[in-house]
Order: C-alpha cells, then structure tokens, then sequence
C-alpha cells in the first residue's frame, strides 16, 4: 500500500466538508485536478462520478475506493478524505462510509493499481482494529489509524517503509484542514526553484500567493524535513522533487486554502 502511504506522508489526508456523497467525491476530485502532474482540462470530476454512477465503491465496514482511469502516464496516486458522522454511501453493509480513498490510475499503472486495491481490501477485512476508525476524533488520530493498519499488512512493510512510517509518526500533529463552502475551495499548484543554500523563487499563477512564498524563510528546509509548510491558512504540499546539475532544485507543490469569501485569488 505504498500509495496510500505516499499520501500520508504528503499530506493528502483530508477532513471532509459535510457528509453529502457528490459534494465529497467532487471535493477530493478537485484536489486531484489541481496537482501540477495533471494537464489542463483533466475532467476527473467527471470520470469520478461517472465511474460512481455504474458502480458504487463502498468496500465495507467503512471504507470506500473510488477512481479515475486516465490515458496519459504518470505516477499512481491517492488522496484520502475522512468523514467523522459517516457518508451514506449506499454500501452493501450498510454502513456509512467515513474513508474515502480516491485513486487516480493512469494508464501505465493499472496494475500496479490493481495490487494495491486488492492488498487494502484483504487488510480492510482482516484488520483486527478496524472498528477504531469510529474512535477518531481528529485528522492524526485518523493518520495513526491508517498508519498502523499498513503496519500490519505484512506484504507492504518492508525496510523503506517502515522507515518512512516511523519519520510519520514523529512528525507534529496537522491542524486539521475544514471545508464549509466548496465555492471557497482554492487550490493552486506551485513549483519552487532552489538554489544550493536553500534560497527559492515560486512560481505560481497567483500573485498574492507567490509574493508570501518569496518572503518566507526557511521554506525548503521545511519540505525537505516535514513535506508540506502551513501558515497565514495555506497549506502547501511537496507533490515531486527534481535535482538539477549546479545545486538547482524544483519542488512541485500544491497549495490550499479556505478563502474567507467566495472571491477569486488575484492572478
């Protein structure tokens, strides 16, 4: 389940903003949308419900899978949405749904899509724990959760993540991220271009945005150690990291927030 635990890692554990199926599928979707791997004009809203509408994805005892199959090659990816009343999802046990992992499979990774399906759905159903999700009162208690049921699904576990779970576990509590309004929803994609002593530019379509992240210091640090920086309601998330030749880095990210009005960002 390393995809699962990329997401944890990068902070794609989400709070959900009411407990209304479309309005969750299409928030997570979104989130999808704005990630700087994905061109422009990506329909995964679209490909989401529409997958939806022919099968629904509840896996049982809580969880749910939903996805969208695109054409072009790229990473596997999730992100993961928590529900703390419980979605009515429609699920065959009839349980609502209160994990929404919603996976985007492209092309080149429908396979490896495939085994990380099947070996959460075996851990899903085999996990002794898995009434403590009902327990969960905030995002890290959600994290944990998700962080030891990976543990003991024996396959996964090997030295790379395990060390990897560990720098997780050691890492500050998230201030939960919560959505009242999605018309408030402000996801930007962001690329940083570092130099060898760690000083950056960002690049980014929203002025106001770019002008607070050239002014922050000790924003690489930051994503190098914990992945993601939070401040002043903007959450950025480290997506990819590419070295270059001189001591030039490029870090990919996304960046959120919950605008206090339904105004646009100013690009």
């Amino acid at each position: 389940m390393d995809t699962l635990l990329d997401a944890l890692q990068e902070g794609r554990l989400f709070e959900l903003p009411e407990n209304d199926k479309t309005h969750a599928l299409q928030f997570l979707a979104h989130i999808i949308e704005a990630f700087p791997e994905i061109p422009a004009g990506t329909d995964v809203v679209g490909l989401v419900m529409t997958k939806e509408q022919a099968t629904n994805t509840a896996i049982g005892k809580g969880w749910s899978c939903p996805h969208a199959g695109i054409p072009f090659d790229e990473d596997l990816m999730c992100v993961v949405g928590w529900s703390p009343e419980g979605i009515d999802y429609g699920a065959k046990d009839g349980k609502v749904v209160k994990l929404v992992v919603m996976y985007l499979v492209p092309a080149n990774q429908r396979n490896h899509y495939l085994r990380e399906i099947s070996m959460l759905a075996k851990a899903v159903e085999t996990y002794p724990s898995i009434g403590k999700l009902d327990e969960a009162k905030e995002l890290n208690d959600v994290r944990n959760y998700l962080l030891d049921l990976i543990a003991t699904t024996k396959e996964t576990v090997g030295p790379d993540i395990r060390a990897r779970m560990i720098r997780l576990q050691a890492k500050p509590t998230i201030e939960p991220l919560t959505v009242t309004d999605l018309s408030n929803l402000i996801v930007e994609p962001v690329t940083l271009v570092s130099d060898i002593s760690n000083r950056h530019i960002a690049l980014t379509q929203c002025a106001d945005l770019a002008e607070w992240l050239d002014s922050v210091t000790g924003l690489i640090e930051k994503l190098e150690h914990e992945g993601m920086y939070q401040q002043k309601g903007w959450r950025l998330l480290r997506r990819n990291v590419v070295v270059y030749h001189g001591g030039k880095t490029v870090y990919e990210c996304l960046a959120i927030k919950i605008a206090a009005t339904k105004s646009l960002p100013t690009r």
